[in-house]
């Protein structure tokens, strides 16, 4: 949970600044986005599975390039 107090003299706009750092920094928005819809596990698998091979693909090809 985000918690934000103001300062003394601080205006809103900067408030709403660390506001929007606090939440992105806790990861509220990415979890947000991720419960919109639901999500069949065997969905979840499938989308974890092909994220796992691109980025082994991604190591891969920089193995190559790097060596």
């Amino acid at each position: 949970m985000v918690k934000l107090r103001l300062r003394d003299n601080e205006n809103v706009s900067d408030a709403v600044k660390r506001f929007r750092k606090l939440v992105e920094h806790a990861g509220i928005k990415r979890e947000m986005r991720k419960r919109e819809f639901y999500e069949k596990p065997s969905d979840e698998r499938r989308r974890n599975r092909r994220r796992a091979e691109m980025r082994a693909r991604n190591a891969s090809r920089q193995q190559l390039i790097g060596s």
